[in-house]
């Protein structure tokens, strides 16, 4: 089957994943994030005077109808109004998302590079003491909270040694951005030509991007590890090894092309994860993107900000898979048949 016409035909998929992702996300939100006209009336507010901010709201009318009104306006591209910032969720979003994407890939990246590499090491060299070491700290880094490492990070780069700025955003306190024209601070510097921009943006992204590395790298190198221990006791392997093949050639010719195919796998769920559900990451680093929002939206009560943020980050987890699906045919083109 052509790649293309598999590709559409995950791409269908999407519409109905999208409207039950809407759909459970609308009434999970009126359930369990409270009643926001209490944020928005002092205690000794009439019932009257709640009412009417119930109205202005758009709470007033019965869920299902409120349901239809929101279904309606999403498909004319409005995700509502947020009650925080008075504006549009949609640009909220589309505003902050540069900078989730911004801080994910550059994570990914280093987590993967450094990730698919200890695997190796820890596979070829199994039960000694470099097997032992990446096993260590793929442990640790599985089993430790991102935000702990974080924190960690921060007192030793920060606080203790003052090599690195301090959690206070994209770019230090006073600094002016340059003009916006992708969002990504380290492009949009380096086109306007300003050096010196792009050296502090690079180094406020250092801390948070070393932490959602570490993170990423410990399972990409663990599940890395697996797959090549298991390709190397398979049977091609060691006839390949008895031809006179030599060992390098063996491990990343032969071993490490089919030990990617569950890295991939890997990595797709990462990135959804990364891209959306980064919240107290962006939060402990003053990171202004979609996790941070999605923490004010929850604390906040904000329904339409709420909803938004599930939106884009269900999409980006859909769209990450659709990546992944992509990949495997290029890798393994058996994956082409229907």
């Amino acid at each position: 089957m052509p790649l293309a016409l598999m590709i559409l035909r995950r791409l269908f998929w999407i519409i109905p994943v999208a409207l039950g992702v809407v759909t459970i996300t609308f009434f999970a939100a009126r359930v369990f994030t409270g009643d926001p006209t209490e944020l928005y009336t002092p205690p000794e507010a009439t019932d009257e005077l709640r009412a009417q901010i119930r109205e202005r709201l758009g709470l007033a009318d019965p869920l299902w109808v409120q349901y239809g009104k929101y279904l309606s306006d999403l498909l004319r591209g409005d995700f509502g109004m947020s009650f925080t910032t008075g504006l549009n969720v949609g640009a909220d979003l589309s505003d902050r998302l540069p900078a989730t994407l911004e801080l994910g890939l550059v994570g990914m990246v280093f987590g993967v590079l450094a990730g698919v590499p200890l695997g190796v090491i820890a596979a070829v060299n199994r039960e000694r003491w470099p097997d032992f070491l990446v096993r260590g700290v793929t442990l640790g880094g599985m089993a430790l909270p991102q935000f702990w490492i974080g924190l960690v990070l921060i007192w030793i780069f920060f606080v203790t040694l003052g090599w690195l700025p301090g959690p206070v955003g994209r770019l230090p306190i006073g600094v002016n951005p340059p003009p916006l024209l992708t969002g990504f601070l380290l492009i949009d510097t380096a086109l306007a030509g300003d050096g010196e921009k792009f050296r502090l943006a690079l180094r406020q992204l250092a801390l948070p991007a070393l932490t959602l590395g570490l993170t990423t790298l410990a399972p990409v190198a663990r599940v890395t590890r697996a797959s090549m221990v298991e390709a190397l006791q398979s049977d091609y392997i060691r006839t390949a090894i008895a031809m006179g093949h030599g060992r390098r050639v063996v491990w990343f010719r032969y071993c490490l092309r089919n030990a990617l195919l569950p890295v991939v796998t890997l990595i797709g769920g990462v990135a959804g994860h990364v891209f959306g559900g980064a919240v107290l990451l962006e939060s402990i680093f003053g990171w202004p993107g979609l996790g941070q929002y999605a923490l004010q939206a929850i604390e906040r009560s904000d329904f339409a900000a709420l909803q938004g943020f599930v939106i884009y980050a269900s999409l980006l987890y859909v769209l990450a898979f659709l990546a992944v699906d992509v990949l495997y045919m290029l890798i393994d083109p058996r994956m082409r048949t229907p």
